[in-house]
């Protein structure tokens, strides 16, 4: 219990960072530039994390950074920036906090992890306070902004689930820092290549424009896919989703305390079902991720085992 407290505190870095992203690209970075900004996101990091790690993709890790930077990168930033540029920072951050029942469903379909009933009541409870936060602010809504939040969960969701199945098990398998570097290189390149593509355009360079980069580039990105893929790495996939609805409430946080968006007593009773989802991930013992070393994010094998 201890361990699922301790990897859920590191996991949860990453969904605060993210729903602060909401609140810095609504208000502080350019709202015209989606691919120039998602690349300018990614690459950054990439690169960072790459410097770190020293070591380049082998084998059939070529394909799949590629396909996991798409999905977990490419469109996911792209649909990000578009989602928060069209809606409220409550309103778009709390939308993806359905990503718990797509990643539980998705581990249950691609990874064989039955759901525990933990984890179902959990996201299905947060859902519920997700939809009461909604409602409660639906005047602002944007339908567009709605669609493009929802992709980017699902893609997310998918994206995240064929990592931990593509690394779960690998014997030698390339560490934490670099796969995480390489999809964010795979995806950065992409969006690199699309803003030439479509000229999409340069940002403005002036103070609040690059500290807001800087923010989302090494905070929200390097160092949040890095504490939310050692969350995959040893906890249950349901557990992580769980953990991800911290990201609404980062969001509404910030928006209400940084740029005086008002909840009423419908949002507060969202918060109050959102944070009841959490709780109900951290009390689950019987499923349990398999124990990963953090160098190499293989699971540990004990003496008496084979392969």
């Amino acid at each position: 219990m201890e361990d699922v407290r301790r990897w859920s505190l590191v996991t949860a870095v990453a969904p605060v960072a993210w729903g602060s992203t909401y609140v810095v690209t609504h208000h502080v970075l350019p709202p015209d530039q989606p691919l120039t900004g998602a690349a300018l996101r990614a690459l950054p990091a990439g690169l960072l994390l790459l410097a770190v790690a020293r070591r380049l993709p082998r084998g059939a890790w070529w394909w799949r950074s590629a396909v996991l930077g798409t999905l977990d990168v490419g469109l996911f930033f792209v649909l990000v920036y578009e989602s928060a540029q069209l809606l409220p920072s409550a309103v778009a951050s709390t939308v993806m906090a359905a990503s718990p029942v797509a990643l539980t469903l998705l581990a249950w379909a691609l990874l064989g992890q039955h759901p525990a009933p933990a984890h179902l009541v959990g996201g299905v409870v947060g859902v519920v306070g997700v939809g009461l936060l909604l409602l409660g602010g639906a005047a602002g809504v944007d339908p567009v902004g709605v669609v493009c939040a929802v992709a980017a969960m699902v893609s997310s969701s998918v994206g995240f689930v064929l990592a931990r199945r593509w690394s779960d098990g690998t014997a030698g398998a390339p560490g934490l820092v670099a796969t995480t570097s390489w999809q964010l290189l795979a995806g950065g390149a992409g969006l690199a290549v699309a803003a030439w593509a479509t000229d999409d355009g340069w940002p403005p360079v002036d103070v609040p424009t690059v500290l807001g980069f800087g923010y989302v580039t090494v905070v929200a990105t390097a160092l949040a896919f890095l504490c939310w893929f050692a969350g995959l790495a040893h906890l249950p996939t349901g557990t992580v989703g769980l953990v991800g609805l911290l990201n609404p409430l980062t969001g509404v946080a910030l928006g209400c305390l940084a740029f005086g968006e008002v909840l009423g007593v419908r949002q507060w009773a969202g918060v109050a079902l959102v944070l009841a989802g959490i709780g109900l991930g951290q009390h689950q013992r019987s499923v349990r991720a398999r124990p990963w070393s953090t160098r190499s994010c293989t699971p540990a094998r004990s003496a008496g085992r084979a392969g």
